[in-house]
């Protein structure tokens, strides 16, 4: 075997859940190979550098192995590699994201005073 279609070794190096889902992604723009949008039919080879967007954040990864079938995490990792600059960007953002402040949605009605606060705030 001496290529995968995009979607199938996406979903057996398990960045995304369902082979469904990885082919929506690279619909979706969120898988780049090389330097052009990769769509879910497109060959994968041994040695493509990708870029993929996940949840998880953003992986900038060299293909190392080939495979079509889900296996277990610790085969799946040896797929491919993760950049060092890839690693330490996606540290840097978790830690970013841990240090935002949380949104706190109010439970009912606002107070008098929370209201007038909108009310400011909207600028009126």
């Amino acid at each position: 075997m001496d290529s995968v279609r995009m979607d199938k070794w996406l979903w057996a190096a398990r960045f995304f859940k369902t082979r469904a889902l990885a082919a929506e992604r690279c619909a979706m723009g969120r898988v780049v190979s090389g330097s052009a949008v990769a769509k879910a039919s497109r060959d994968v080879r041994v040695g493509d550098k990708l870029r993929v967007k996940t949840a998880g954040g953003e992986f900038e990864i060299e293909v190392l192995g080939l495979s079509s079938v889900r296996g277990p995490t610790a085969k799946a990792q040896e797929l491919y590699r993760e950049t060092e600059e890839s690693k330490a960007m996606r540290a840097k953002v978790e830690e970013a994201r841990k240090l935002m402040p949380e949104f706190q949605v109010p439970v009912g009605r606002p107070s008098k005073k929370q209201r007038r606060d909108i009310q400011k705030w909207r600028g009126r």
